[in-house]
């Protein structure tokens, strides 16, 4: 067990929405910047914890697309909250499960002793990244952001019990956007292919491959943490698709006991997690003493899973 404790969570979710069918999806306002959203969510965070930015050791930033290259985004987040203190920022990349990815370094950090006080700040704008022309993808995605305030716990059941992360490298390009950075930079922009600027997915590909690998890798995680289905009150998993469901079942989940809101969220991308989680805890879902999954596949192709007890 690394001990720790959620003490504070906030969400910032755009107001304009757009339908496809009868499925919501939240796309932010020309007008406001991915920067904005993630420090909406961070303030949110900061007040219900209680807690100053000052007094933050250290920002994480877990968003799949940074705000730029340089400097990461946690660095500009903590920029925007204050101009003093001591904190250092990083980011943490892991694309769709990065705030998982993020929890784990985090609880490190505290258990070695090394902070007190940890911001993760968590959200994309998969939007300004999709491609019209793939349906798929482009009435899937919705805008969040989310962020939680951690602390080292004097409870010694509270906190990670165990975590797990793995890479499928054979499947590294079924997901991705390929310009940008230094494989295709800025100035090649005008004899590069445009497409390559947009989220381009293969579904199909992708959810065949986490077919094959989920099942053993989730299996290989309850036997060695020890945490059996019955020990836990909720799985929240990263919300990938409306396949989310019948991969559920296939894992052996109970649908009493998980969420799965893509209908009226969609994929929010590095956010879907903790904003599923601020919500369960918001409606009282789950409190104090609950064991809790947190669980998801990412670009990569990635697969997290995180036990943490409330």
């Amino acid at each position: 067990m690394r001990n720790c404790e959620i003490v504070g969570w906030g969400t910032s979710l755009p107001d304009r929405t757009v339908r496809f069918g009868d499925e919501v999806r939240y796309r932010i306002a020309d007008d406001v910047s991915h920067l904005d959203m993630l420090v909406d969510a961070a303030e949110r965070a900061l007040a219900s914890a209680s807690v100053a930015p000052h007094e933050i050791d250290l920002v994480l930033g877990a968003s799949a697309a940074g705000v730029q290259p340089i400097p990461c985004t946690a660095a500009l987040v903590l920029e925007r909250l204050t101009l003093t203190g001591h904190a250092a920022a990083f980011d943490v990349n892991s694309t769709c499960t990065s705030f998982i990815t993020a929890l784990d370094v985090a609880s490190r950090y505290l258990e070695a002793g090394d902070a007190e006080t940890i911001l993760i700040v968590s959200g994309d704008v998969g939007s300004r990244f999709l491609n019209p022309e793939q349906r798929e993808s482009y009435e899937l995605f919705s805008d969040a952001g989310a962020a939680v305030v951690l602390k080292r716990s004097s409870d010694p059941q509270r906190g990670v019990i165990a975590s797990a992360q793995r890479t499928w490298p054979a499947s590294a390009h079924d997901t991705e956007i390929r310009g940008g950075l230094s494989r295709s930079p800025a100035q090649v922009y005008a004899d590069a292919d445009p497409a390559d600027y947009l989220f381009d997915m293969d579904g199909r590909r992708a959810l065949l491959a986490m077919m094959r690998v989920l099942p053993e890798f989730f299996s290989a995680f309850h036997e060695r943490s020890g945490v059996a289905h019955d020990d836990v009150a909720l799985w929240v998993p990263h919300q990938a698709s409306a396949a989310l469901g019948p991969m559920l079942d296939r894992l052996g989940i109970p649908a009493d006991r998980r969420v799965d809101e893509v209908a009226d969220f969609g994929n929010m991308v590095s956010a879907s997690v903790p904003f599923m989680l601020a919500r369960a805890l918001d409606a009282g879902r789950v409190g104090r003493g609950d064991t809790v999954i947190l669980c998801g596949t990412a670009a990569g192709l990635t697969a997290n899973v995180l036990a943490l007890r409330l």
